[in-house]
């Protein structure tokens, strides 16, 4: 062939490619059109032209409609080969069978969409949580730059954390790192306050702060501005205490008085700071200067230059330019260079960025970050699992379903249907369900949500302005969609219309299985849920049942916050003994829930020189042993009636083994000196669970001193009623304290606080678990509803031959109860894996009984049996004269 007569002819790579996806049955006819057109286009434009033009034909129809398949094309292909695999008319089409097949199942319907609409429901609940989370303290502008200043050691080899720090090194990093940092803000601990204006008075939880600090935080300033701290005499109120003391008086220049001592100018009102933050509680701010002043502990700490004084926080803002981890490296070495008496335990500054202050909220002892973020882990899960089972409850009733839609497929086919519409068609089968389960799913939110906000202590509000909500919910709902209908869509377009329309369609001795691993798979998870919150109420009811080492009923305690109640104790503990409604009465540095003081600085007979000590500290009166119920294992209990007892001193059991004794009797009566302070040990007591009931009892030392007296300690007497009690010793503070309102707490309500969390964590975890059972139950009975019915005949011929309802019963059972059997025997071990990682975070903690895994595996099979008995009982009552008519 010619140069000349290969350039006439279309391009031949074109034409080959044009071969290649072009379906047969129509290549013949495009082939000529194009053909013809080429050699027209090459006369009248040139062949370069033509040829260009023929390649951009050829890739015109690289379209699905004339794409090849690999089915052979029937008449409707060849008549209708225009018409598109996805129309308007075709949604329509599928649309109206969807509904009319939801109509006419209302059972699997309900089933479907109800199991789906809680699986989503629970999804979107957890996720809200979730986002909750993350969203802490994202309320403050500069959120992403602030951070608290933390310093971390090894002591006793055990690597600890803390954010204790001394009041010097705020003015030192201020100074010395003034490039690093926007703002430096020295901050006292949040605790109640005593707000009074007039008659009206309070207590509230506030804060003394730098200057800064309402710059630092970013406040909505709704009277006033952020300057207000910059004067000693000031103070900044929430919009709601504001609201309290002054109604609907203007609060600016108003005169306070907090704590019964200071009178104070209002200055400014800020907006109430948001619940999903670290300040929720921040009723008030007064000036730090203000706190220095006043309390001359601290004008002492920091006029010495005290840095093993760690007892307050250092906030911070970064500058723009800096980041945490350079900053962090800069600052390392601070506190021992300027306290290097502390090499033993090797302190080593860093921030902590605020973004981690919630999830990332304790260290275990090897330093690495724990705390909230294995909850969100937890729940995410869980979240994911559920819908899980909710979507498998749509495949399994799908598929089980087959045979009774097989004719539709089959004549559908049969028509001229593709494969890819009619998996379009289930597709969107799907999606309606999952859009009416969404649907759904967001009224029971809405309906939910105050319960599960009061369960989470939380304050969601459902979304509904979001637009990013609605946006990721669609996708949401998409991909629900998708992920349910893939397998039935796959699965019922795969049939074949000569089988199917000829009578001898079977879905085959395999094809049960996905459906059987289905189930299996919702048990599984569902068990192990079932496992999980036992092991966590059975690890909270360890921790409760622990002995506390005194006695917590009718005791209250009050704080020390006035003047007047250091200056009359003496005369307010006569008074109140006197009514008869207090049986003791005594002082603490701390309540008994409460360990916050830790010092070394003790010295003993025998100590080794080497040993590195750290004691928890309570300073106490002498009748604080009688008012709690300590329980001496040696020696005996303050008393005014020694006079050496002033400088007495008790000891806790752990103590005792920490200093490494063997017997407590060798410390009874021997001196502890502390700071060169002698003191003299009078006895040895019971180990007192005063911070954490999971962790290890800290060694504590309790010494006499009313110098440290921060809580007043009363024991009611149980011979009279507490609302009783409680009248009268209200009546003798206010005469003692006129200015302050009575506000005490109960020991055992603050104790069972200390469970708050996991209790919580149960709660939750138990509702999951009960609304995976329940989904998982809802695809059982549809199952069972399902076999019921295809068995029928079968049914109808054993009772004919003989069978009781007893072995029909158990004909229809027993497939089920192995399935679950099979997830019991799968769950065990996984359950055993993850709930023993969790219960290492806890020293104090619960064994993983055999029992639990039995009454788990027990609960599971009774709960089936229940469902599925329903249904075979129903089918093995059935008249066989029914069961056996024919079509």
């Amino acid at each position: 062939m010619s140069r000349h007569e290969k350039l006439s002819k279309p391009p031949p790579l074109a034409d080959k490619l044009l071969r290649l996806f072009c379906a047969p049955h129509l290549l013949e006819s495009i082939q000529g059109d194009l053909h013809e057109a080429f050699i027209y286009k090459a006369e009248s434009a040139g062949i370069r032209k033509a040829r260009l033009d023929y390649w951009w034909e050829v890739l015109g129809f690289f379209k699905l409609r004339y794409i090849r398949r690999k089915h052979a094309p029937s008449q409707w292909d060849n008549d209708h080969s225009s018409h598109p695999l996805f129309s308007i008319d075709m949604l329509k089409n599928y649309l109206k069978i969807a509904f009319r097949n939801l109509a006419k199942h209302k059972g699997y319907s309900a089933i479907n969409i109800g199991g789906l609409s809680l699986g989503m429901a629970v999804a979107m609940l957890i996720g809200l949580w979730i986002h909750d989370e993350f969203a802490f303290n994202k309320y403050h502008k500069n959120y992403d730059r602030i951070a608290k200043v933390m310093q971390k050691g090894a002591f006793n080899n055990e690597v600890f954390n803390n954010e204790y720090m001394p009041a010097s090194m705020g003015k030192e990093l201020g100074v010395k790192f003034a490039d690093d940092f926007e703002y430096v803000i020295m901050s006292s601990w949040t605790r109640e306050h005593i707000l009074a204006y007039g008659d009206r008075k309070f207590t509230r939880k506030g804060n003394y702060l730098s200057a800064e600090a309402p710059d630092m935080f970013s406040l909505n300033m709704k009277q006033g501005t952020r300057a207000g701290l910059k004067d000693q005499n000031s103070i900044l109120l929430s919009e709601s205490v504001a609201q309290a003391l002054f109604g609907t008086e203007n609060p600016i220049d108003k005169i306070v008085k907090l704590d019964n001592s200071m009178n104070l100018r209002v200055t400014g009102v800020y907006e109430d700071l948001p619940y999903n933050t670290e300040f929720r509680d921040l009723s008030f701010i007064a000036p730090w200067s203000l706190y220095v002043a006043t309390q001359n502990w601290v004008k002492t700490a920091i006029e010495n230059n005290e840095w093993n004084n760690n007892s307050w926080q250092i906030l911070v803002q970064i500058s723009p330019n800096s980041d945490f981890a350079t900053v962090s490296g800069k600052i390392r070495n601070l506190k021992l260079e300027h306290a290097p008496e502390t090499a033993f335990f090797k302190p080593e500054l860093f921030l902590q960025p605020m973004q981690k202050w919630h999830l990332y909220t304790g260290w275990d002892k090897a330093g690495n970050l724990d705390g909230r973020i294995q909850y969100v882990w937890l729940f995410g899960i869980i979240g994911v699992f559920v819908l899980l089972l909710a979507s498998i409850n749509f495949m399994n009733l799908s598929t089980a379903r087959s045979e009774k839609r097989a004719k539709e497929v089959g004549i559908r086919k049969a028509v001229g249907s593709y494969r890819t519409q009619l998996i379009n068609q289930f597709f969107t089968e799907s999606l309606m369900v999952v859009t009416l389960a969404f649907v759904l799913s967001v009224l029971l939110v809405i309906v939910i949500l105050p319960f599960f906000n009061e369960v989470a202590d939380k304050k969601i509000d459902f979304p509904f302005k979001n637009v990013w909500f609605w946006l990721f919910a669609g996708a949401f709902t998409m991909i629900t969609g998708i992920f349910s209908g893939i397998y039935p869509a796959i699965y019922l377009s795969s049939f074949q219309p000569v089988k199917v329309l000829k009578g001898v369609f079977h879905g085959g001795r395999y094809t049960s299985i996905p459906r059987k691993a289905l189930v299996v798979l919702q048990f599984t998870v569902s068990v192990t849920l079932i496992i999980g919150t036992i092991i966590v109420f059975k690890q909270i009811q360890h921790a409760k049942n622990r002995p506390v080492g005194y006695d917590r009923s009718g005791l209250i305690t009050v704080n020390i916050n006035t003047p007047e109640l250091h200056e009359h104790y003496n005369a307010l503990r006569s008074d109140l003994l006197k009514t008869g409604a207090v049986v003791e009465m005594s002082t603490s540095s701390t309540p008994t829930t409460d360990m916050n003081s830790s010092n070394d600085g003790y010295d003993w007979e025998g100590k080794d020189p080497n040993f590195k000590e750290n004691f928890g500290t309570i300073a106490v009166s002498h009748d604080f042993g009688k008012t709690v119920g300590w329980q001496f294992i040696e020696g005996r209990d303050l008393s005014r009636e020694f006079a050496t007892d002033s400088s007495g001193m008790v000891l806790n059991e752990k103590a005792v083994k920490y200093m490494g004794l063997k017997n407590p009797s060798e410390i009874v009566g021997k001196v502890i000196k502390w700071h060169g302070r002698p003191f003299n040990v009078v006895g040895v007591i019971k180990d007192m669970v005063m911070d954490s009931p999971f962790q290890p009892v800290y060694p504590m030392v309790f010494m006499a001193d009313y110098n440290w007296a921060n809580v007043i300690n009363i024991k009611l007497n149980p011979q009279q009623s507490a609302s009783s009690s409680l009248a009268k010793v209200g009546a003798v503070f206010r005469k003692f304290n006129p200015g302050s309102p009575f506000d005490y707490k109960f020991i055992d309500q603050q104790y069972a606080l200390k469970f708050a969390t996991e209790e919580r964590i149960a709660r939750l975890a138990s509702a999951f678990a009960i609304l995976a059972i329940l989904i998982s139950c809802l695809g059982l009975f549809g199952l069972a509803s399902f076999t019921a019915e295809q068995r029928t005949k079968e049914i109808g011929v054993r009772k004919v031959l003989g069978a009781s309802v007893a072995n029909l019963w158990a004909l229809l059972s027993g497939d089920f109860v192995k399935l679950v059997i099979v997830s019991c025997v799968i769950s065990a071990p996984v359950a055993y894996y993850f709930l023993s990682a969790w219960l290492l975070k806890y020293e104090y903690r619960t064994e993983i009984s055999w029992w639990v895994f039995v009454a788990a595996a027990s609960g599971a099979m009774l709960i089936t049996m229940i469902t599925v008995s329903y249904q075979a009982i129903k089918a093995a009552l059935l008249d066989p004269v029914k069961s056996l008519k024919s079509e």
